[in-house]
């Protein structure tokens, strides 16, 4: 039997087909690389200077409206655009085609000081509301095969403007990541006729390593595959193809689970916890994709402390994905901070 907690060892990822490399036996090496400088936790609730408090100016020149709900809008500077002409390019090995789309900026709160651990699980509750509304909309056009929700939070994971917000990027073709996911998932639901990722729920739930949070519709776990140091999968325990299917009270379970998660990443190292979070859910383009199981990821850099992250370099990029703490290792950690905000 491998000794995962000490020995190095490769993990399959169900999901995407990959294998990581695990290097527990890492964590002793001293650390003399870059440190980051620690998030400021004091920021006022209305900044004059951020485009994305209400009733600012933007840097494209539009004015936010005084929104005192969660909010969207067009993305001033989207790196997808609607109005491309559809062509394909092909010179012999060289190949191209054109991307349609469109971007759109969601802020979770008019607050400039609110981050997700910090909302009211009804606040978050309404940004899961907006969410469901563009999914629905973005998802209805004829242009639009897939929609992908995400939040880049924290200086360190590239954000900049501290305002609480996420991203909505909507396209006409099916990412890679997606394609991959999909593919395997149809693959188990042809076979068996069960959901992948129902499947493995429960077989985490019997192990219980790696669970974090179990909620009434929701649990919160490190995969057994995960690549950053400190992962998190949120699962619902019911197969939903995508968030339209939620009601109002798995709806407010996910809120719960959300914060709850998001407030045991910042008592980790008591700092605001950088992260990109996003949704994984069917594609929009018209087929039934009963296979689909809608699923939300947490990739956070921190590993050691506040000030050391994990960076995907040298043999990340040239061979495989490594990490150097097992899943149980930060499942471990992560199950047992408290569920209440470190700063009260």
């Amino acid at each position: 039997m491998i000794d995962f907690n000490n020995s190095s060892h490769r993990r399959y990822n169900i999901l995407t087909g990959e294998w990581i490399l695990v290097s527990p036996h890492r964590t002793k090496r001293p650390w003399q690389g870059k440190e980051e400088e620690p998030a400021r936790e004091a920021r006022p609730s209305y900044d004059p200077t951020c485009y994305l408090c209400p009733g600012n100016e933007r840097a494209g020149g539009s004015i936010n409206p005084e929104y005192t709900r969660p909010w969207s809008f067009t993305n001033d500077f989207a790196a997808l655009q609607a109005n491309v002409p559809i062509e394909d390019f092909e010179d012999g090995l060289l190949r191209a085609e054109s991307e349609t789309g469109t971007c759109k900026v969601v802020c979770f709160s008019p607050d400039h000081s609110l981050t997700l651990p910090v909302m009211e699980v009804e606040a978050i509750d309404d940004v899961i509301q907006l969410w469901q509304k563009e999914f629905k909309e973005l998802g209805a056009r004829q242009d639009i095969n897939y929609v992908q929700i995400f939040e880049n939070k924290g200086a360190t994971m590239g954000c900049s403007n501290p305002h609480p917000h996420g991203q909505i990027w909507a396209q006409h073709s099916i990412p890679q990541e997606v394609s991959k996911k999909g593919k395997n998932m149809l693959a188990h639901w042809e076979k068996n006729k069960s959901s992948l990722l129902g499947d493995y729920l429960a077989q985490e739930l019997e192990a219980k390593e790696r669970i974090l949070i179990q909620s009434d519709h929701f649990v919160a776990l490190v995969p057994y595959w995960a690549v950053w140091p400190y992962e998190v999968m949120i699962l619902p325990r019911k197969k939903h193809k995508n968030i339209l299917s939620l009601n109002a009270a798995e709806r407010a379970d996910y809120a719960k689970v959300i914060k709850l998660m998001t407030i045991k990443y910042d008592n980790l190292f008591k700092v605001s916890f950088p992260y990109s979070a996003g949704i994984h859910q069917a594609p929009t383009d018209g087929k039934e994709h009963e296979e689909w199981h809608f699923h939300m990821s947490f990739y956070p850099p921190l590993l050691r402390s506040a000030t050391v992250k994990k960076f995907m370099v040298g043999y990340e990029m040239f061979a495989t994905p490594q990490r150097d703490i097992t899943a149980e290792m930060a499942a471990d950690t992560l199950r047992n901070l408290p569920n209440v905000h470190y700063l009260g």
